[in-house]
């Protein structure tokens, strides 16, 4: 199968990357579907679902499935949806071609702290870079529920002229910045942020506490992204402050589960071992810890999650939060990265 003329590709069928192909091709537009596992392929093409990852949806007629990554080299329009850990690795086979590569994956490189954007532009040079994040819930993406998100286009207006009418449906409606990082940076900063808002909702320590937490976790964002170069406007917007607020609020988000199952003791090594999606926060801490340190960013939250992922007890991370010297609530703490 080769691609078709007009064809959108998606590279990552999970639950985030069928959701987008099932919105793409809402309009009777064409749409080709990599997955890596070939029983997935045959039941996307033969059934019209995605048992393992999004079951409840049935997928469009013009959805193809291909487990040749080959057969999207004549697609205009890429959205790259695989696992950030798993990115660089998944576009190295990819032809390099002047093509729009929107990322659609959170997370910071583990190993080398790299953006996703840097990941991508050394694994497929002569692709226009842009990114796709804000406040999304797959399966509500998938059934058309009305989502907005922050599109953010490292070609400016001229990329977003081209990507916006390709990308915007009824129900999914795009907003341009030019800010790479700062999109970037919302969408993996967040992961890290409802760990920690679901050991609160394990721990029943209550509303109260996840308000305070989403807040200050948000300054915590906010002055990461101003040492990288993001604008603190971008981070007030969808793919920062809206995003952060979604994900820290409910159980359909995997690293809020993932943070709940640990507030009630289950052990961050069983939990990541049974899981079958992946929790992109639990990959992000350690690496985003590393960095704030290095850039002397305070982010007290984000090590707390660091450390209970390796084993620390969520009761007595909370204790030393709240022991933490009392100061003004604008303070940076540039002083104090721990």
């Amino acid at each position: 199968m080769s691609a078709r003329e007009g064809a959108i590709g998606v590279v990552g069928a999970g639950a985030w990357g069928t959701a987008l192909a099932q919105m793409l091709a809402s309009d009777g537009r064409d749409v080709l579907l990599w997955a890596r596992e070939s029983d997935l392929v045959r039941e996307v093409n033969e059934s019209r679902r995605n048992p393992l990852y999004l079951p409840a949806a049935e997928l469009a007629p013009t959805i193809r499935a291909t487990e040749a990554l080959g057969d999207l080299a004549a697609c205009a329009t890429i959205l790259a949806v695989t696992p950030a850990q798993h990115l660089g690795a998944v576009l190295g086979g990819l032809e390099a071609a002047p093509r729009d590569l929107v990322l659609c994956s959170k997370g910071i490189e583990a190993g080398t702290g790299r953006l996703m954007n840097a990941v991508a532009s050394q694994a497929v040079p002569g692709s226009e870079i842009a990114v796709l994040s804000g406040p999304t819930f797959a399966h509500e993406v998938a059934a058309g529920l009305p989502t907005a998100v922050t599109l953010a286009c490292g070609g400016g207006e001229a990329q977003w002229d081209r990507l916006a009418p390709a990308i915007a449906r009824p129900s999914f409606r795009p907003y341009y910045s030019d800010d790479l990082v700062g999109a970037e940076i919302g969408g993996a900063v967040k992961n890290v942020l409802a760990i920690a808002c679901g050991v609160v909702d394990g721990l029943a320590l209550g509303q109260n506490a996840r308000a305070a937490l989403i807040a200050r976790g948000y300054a915590e964002m906010l002055r990461f992204g101003e040492a990288l170069g993001a604008r603190p406007e971008t981070l007030a917007g969808l793919c920062g402050l809206g995003d952060l607020v979604l994900t820290c609020s409910s159980t359909s988000s995997r690293n809020f589960s993932l943070g709940k199952a640990l507030g009630e003791g289950q052990s961050a090594a069983s939990l990541m071992a049974d899981r079958r999606t992946v929790a992109e926060g639990a990959h992000t801490a350690p690496v985003l810890t590393e960095l704030a340190m290095r850039h002397g960013v305070a982010m007290p939250i984000v090590a707390a999650v660091y450390r209970l992922l390796g084993g620390a007890a969520g009761r007595e991370i909370v204790s030393e939060l709240l022991a933490r010297p009392l100061r003004s609530e604008q303070d940076p703490a540039q002083d104090d990265p721990a």
